[in-house]
């Protein structure tokens, strides 16, 4: 067990405890570099709460242990139990389906009298992110973070693989022509959004529900930049004024950008005209609609370090938009649809489920096994997926609700993984934030368990590695064994404080043991720019390549 004393009273307690010590200060207990990390100026000024606990994830021996037992808000941590209780319940080969059916008659020439229906099964990528291999592609900065990360690296893939795959499909099966609508069956779960309603928790997802948008300089100053996005579809068109600028002088390799990217108002991500016809998203400067955007030659990325600028609008009627992109898909697959493809989803029209057949069935996508999902969602910290995971967990026991959701999942934990319920409070969402508080203790005992388990090596696998890939690839780099640690970290900031910077994982030690572990600091500071949160973060691999050392 570790407790933190002033070093006065720590050299009291250890002078009492070492024969003839007396009066002779020449004699200083060691130091232990993990207290010191802990109480650095940035923390005790905070006056930071920490937490620990080292297991040895074979016997559930713990090593080392502070504050064990007090929940602390975890931030991303919680996809820990998200996705690990998903993996549990599907398995790591389990794979989505999504089938096409015909509801009404089709005739010798092709001709559909009636609608043709998507069936949504909540798969994530539904294609957009799969490698030729069979693997998941993903970037350490991934499109889902470009606003906070003021960037991103797009993954090559086409967003509109699946859409695509589906609709020759159906050419194949001898439709030719749609007389009646094309209808997004959503009813898979009910749709929900996380605490701070920024994002649609959906069972149709087209390129996680995102449009991005990139700018690239032109080939030279006061050209327009070259504008561009994707998915395009015919939902929405991108309008606006670009410019590119001389590149920066006094060796600013960086160059500068000033561009917002505008949905529904300056300056905001949600686009909400999708099933209206003529919606328009904008790209303008800073100064407000109208401004052009402007990017200079020779434009880097700060944090990023793309030469091309990426953002994106958050899709927020996915059936709607789902729907038009597929009829754009069955067009090119030459099938036509009387019906316009800019419209509502006309969920009214779509018949019981019980009416859906083999027999009417004209095409279906398979996504890759929810081991590769379980990737990208702990590698990347995808707030999407967790949520997803959430409700996939709900429906393999019978129920359609987040809160219904939240409380198979509970029992979950409680029951067939064992955890202790005291350990854990989970009141609204799967992806830990703000309100998701977890004891050490039952993290690091949730982790002991999952090795255990038959999927233990996707579990595993699925977590980023300090300093390697993922959201950990620029932390840790000069880590002692830092290839073998593998990390889910945490954060939530608000109102300019972290408030919660956790990390919780396994390490491969240098002694060969295998370590379950959770390392929670709340209340860690002030942030006044990304270089704190990364502060913390590497303090945190610090301690985390002492504990490899150690044991």
């Amino acid at each position: 067990m570790r407790a933190q004393f002033p070093p006065i009273l720590a050299l009291v307690i250890a002078c009492a405890l070492v024969a003839g010590c007396g009066s002779d200060l020449s004699v200083v207990p060691p130091v232990d570099p993990i207290a010191q990390i802990m109480n650095k100026p940035r923390y005790t000024s905070a006056k930071s709460q920490w937490s620990m606990v080292v297991m040895d994830a074979s016997t559930g021996q713990v090593l080392d242990s502070l504050q064990p037992d007090t929940l602390f808000l975890t931030g991303s941590v919680r996809k820990l139990y998200s996705v690990g209780t998903a993996l549990d319940l599907l398995g790591a080969d389990h794979r989505f389906q999504t089938p096409v059916y015909r509801n009404g008659t089709l005739d010798a020439s092709g001709k559909l009298t009636g609608d043709l229906i998507l069936k949504a099964s909540g798969d994530l990528t539904f294609g957009g992110r799969q490698k030729p291999d069979g693997t998941i592609d993903f970037t350490d900065f991934d499109h889902n973070e470009a606003r906070g990360f003021n960037g991103a690296i797009l993954t090559p893939e086409d967003p509109l693989t699946a859409l695509n795959d589906l609709a020759a499909q159906v050419r194949a099966s001898g439709i030719t022509a749609v007389s009646g609508d094309v209808i997004v069956d959503d009813r898979l779960f009910d749709a929900f959004r996380v605490p701070n309603g920024n994002v649609l928790i959906s069972p149709i997802l087209v390129n996680e529900n995102l449009i991005d948008v990139t700018l690239a300089p032109g080939v030279s100053a006061g050209q327009p930049g070259a504008l561009d996005w994707r998915p395009r579809t015919s939902a929405m068109t991108l309008q606006g004024t670009t410019i590119t600028t001389a590149a920066q002088s006094g060796g600013g390799a960086m160059g500068a950008a000033d561009i917002v990217v505008s949905g529904d108002a300056f300056d905001a991500g949600p686009l909400s005209c999708l099933a209206t016809p003529g919606c328009t998203a904008t790209v303008s400067g800073e100064a407000g609609l109208g401004s052009p955007a402007s990017i200079s030659l020779g434009y880097v990325s700060p944090l990023v370090g793309n030469p091309l600028y990426v953002s994106n609008l958050r899709v927020e009627d996915p059936p709607s938009f789902a729907r038009t992109a597929f009829i754009d898909a069955l067009a090119r697959a030459g099938v036509t649809v009387s019906a316009p493809a800019v419209q509502r989803n006309a969920s009214a029209r779509l018949p019981s489920a019980q009416t859906y057949s083999a027999a009417t069935q004209v095409a279906s996508f398979t996504s890759l096994p929810y081991s590769e999902l379980s990737k990208l969602i702990l590698k990347v910290s995808l707030n999407t997926g967790a949520n997803l995971s959430l409700m996939y967990q709900g429906l393999a026991q019978g129920v359609k609700t987040v809160g219904d959701a939240l409380s198979t999942e509970r029992k979950y934990l409680t029951g067939t993984l064992g955890l202790d319920g005291a350990g854990f409070d989970f009141p609204s969402n799967g992806s830990g934030t703000p309100d998701s508080r977890a004891t050490a203790r039952t993290t690091a005992t949730l982790l002991t368990t999952m090795s255990r388990r038959p999927v233990q090596a996707a579990y595993r696998n699925a977590l980023p590695i300090l300093g390697v890939d993922g959201s950990l690839a620029a932390i840790g780099n000069d880590v002692e064994g830092k290839q073998h640690i593998l990390v889910k970290s945490g954060a939530t900031v608000s109102n300019g404080q972290m408030i919660a910077m956790n990390m919780a994982g396994y390490i491969d030690a240098k002694s060969g043991r295998r370590l379950a572990y959770a390392l929670f600091v709340n209340n860690a500071g002030p942030v006044a720019a990304l270089t704190d949160t990364l502060e913390v973060f590497d303090d945190e691999a610090r301690i985390l390549g002492i504990v490899y050392a150690k044991y």
